[in-house]
């Protein structure tokens, strides 16, 4: 069965972070520049938090608050679910979907490894069953003999 650290291999370990002293402005500004929809909070190498483009609408623009005046940490969240790289797909998915989370860091060995989003998932999801079907169909039709 695919595991969490096979997409982070298909994704990559980039990982866009932010201080928790930066503007709610720079980080949305973070997620425009590289197209994603949330970055983790770090200080000195730690993870205070993660900041979602959800975070800011709720958090900033309901509230009244202005982006450029609010700190990150004012607006992150800092409890942050997290899953280990050996982790099965299915047990990713479940933990996003009960959870209600879109993003989720992964760690290995203590370590950050990446960040993988319930896109990821889903892709991953149906490249799975793709493979699966094309097995199925191999079989069915006696491919190979």
């Amino acid at each position: 069965m695919a595991t969490v650290r096979d997409m982070i291999r298909k994704k990559g370990t980039e990982i866009f972070t932010i201080a928790p002293s930066a503007s709610a402005l720079e980080a949305m500004k973070l997620m425009a520049k590289h197209n994603t929809g949330a970055v983790l909070v770090m200080e000195e190498n730690e993870m205070k938090g993660i900041l979602s483009e959800r975070d800011c609408v709720r958090k900033l623009e309901l509230s009244g608050k202005q982006a450029k005046d609010t700190k990150v940490k004012e607006i992150m969240t800092s409890k942050v679910i997290t899953i280990e790289a050996e982790e099965e797909l299915e047990a990713c998915m479940s933990l996003m979907l009960n959870k209600n989370i879109r993003h989720l860091p992964v760690y290995s060995d203590g370590k950050l490894a990446g960040l993988i989003s319930v896109r990821d998932v889903l892709r991953e999801v149906v490249e799975v069953q793709k493979s699966m079907i094309s097995q199925l169909e191999h079989y069915i039709t006696g491919g190979g003999r």
